[in-house]
């Protein structure tokens, strides 16, 4: 998509005024990752966050009310004047990650959202750090545009954010996280996510078949080793670059993931779920997702089927992704053995906030089932 904005061939007046710490314009303040990086940044900048209808309610930042994807954010062109003189950085963490809103949607959300920021970043004078994700490295497949739109609108909007960032010639640097966990030491997640779900279903046993092949591997990284990489680049004032934030070489296979989940539903008190079994990757389109078509299964059975199919087949990989984490200005880099840890205290923080269902599932379990005679 073209950009809708014309950038500035004059910098904007000087600011004026002395200011104890930069001013850090954010995108996305309230999602997963967004709150992350609040924790990450609020100590060394004046955050400001850009946040539609919600608030944040967040004593450490202050709150700017507009429209990611209108002319100007919604502002008028003396407070859009006002934003450029005051913010030192951008850093561009809001998209429309849900695949069910229609693609067209998506695609808008995510371009126009991209180029707005950019263009604010240019009238500022200041350096844009966009949050992409390591999935770009992706090609859907025909099939996949045909059973999956709106994932796939995700990526290829993602894709083309890239190429508006990179071609605007603002400083400042593409970051490309994986799937963003919740915290490595507490467990905790803002909000509920494909990753969240899936982990509950597993620990409830209601996962029978997965795509995949068992040596396939899920690239996980916990959001305070995300937001900490990101909060690197930015106050190393890293001015290009493109940077992979992912376990890498260390991401666990899909098989070890399912088994982190059931030794999280024995300690509960449930009974370990059968390990699902896993299908070929190239076998899901050919023979799992038809039968869903034809078959009798409970309607949420067959989209919670869907689902897994969708995010898998999106964020499975058999090949690992590169990392930047641990270089230098990005971050700490993960080792197997983080990962398993940062799971196994993202399925008991999932598991400690659903003592009910537990308690169902348990009670279920307990039950003496009838034999006819």
């Amino acid at each position: 998509m073209p950009s809708d904005n014309q950038r500035l061939a004059v910098l904007p007046a000087a600011r004026t005024g002395p200011r104890d710490r930069p001013t850090l314009l954010l995108t996305g303040g309230s999602g997963v990752l967004g709150r992350a990086l609040i924790d990450e940044l609020s100590p060394d900048f004046d955050l400001l966050c850009l946040r539609r209808n919600t608030p944040l309610r967040d004593p450490r930042v202050r709150e700017l009310q507009g429209d990611l994807v209108a002319p100007r954010l919604g502002l008028s062109r003396l407070a859009w004047h006002e934003l450029a003189l005051e913010v030192d950085v951008v850093l561009h963490s809001a998209a429309e990650t849900n695949w069910r809103t229609p693609p067209v949607e998506i695609t808008r959300t995510n371009l126009r959202g991209a180029d707005n920021m950019l263009d604010l970043a240019a009238r500022a004078d200041a350096p844009l750090y966009l949050v992409s994700t390591a999935f770009v490295a992706n090609s859907p497949t025909e099939e996949d545009r045909r059973r999956f739109p709106g994932a796939v609108a995700y990526l290829d909007s993602k894709n083309g954010a890239e190429r508006l960032t990179r071609d605007a010639g603002v400083p400042g640097a593409i970051v490309r996280p994986s799937v963003v966990m919740g915290d490595s030491v507490s467990g905790r997640i803002a909000g509920q996510q494909g990753l969240t779900r899936t982990i509950g279903s597993m620990v409830l046993g209601e996962v029978p078949v997965l795509p995949g092949a068992p040596e396939a591997r899920i690239d996980m990284v916990p959001q305070d080793y995300v937001s900490r990489a990101v909060g690197d680049l930015v106050r190393g004032r890293v001015g290009s670059g493109e940077y992979w934030l992912t376990a890498g070489k260390e991401a666990i296979e899909l098989r070890e993931f399912a088994d982190v989940c059931a030794d999280v539903a024995v300690r509960h008190g449930l009974p370990r779920p059968q390990r699902p079994r896993l299908i070929p990757v190239e076998a899901v389109h050919r023979l799992l997702l038809p039968m869903l078509e034809g078959t009798s299964l409970p309607a949420s059975v067959r989209r919670r089927l869907e689902h897994y199919a969708e995010l898998l087949l999106v964020f499975q990989r058999e090949l690992p992704f590169d990392t930047s984490l641990g270089e230098p200005d990005c971050g700490t880099r993960l080792t197997r053995s983080d990962i398993r840890c940062a799971l196994v205290r993202n399925a008991e923080s999932w598991a400690a906030g659903r003592s009910g269902l537990l308690s169902r599932h348990r009670t279920a379990a307990a039950a003496p089932t009838e034999v006819a005679s």
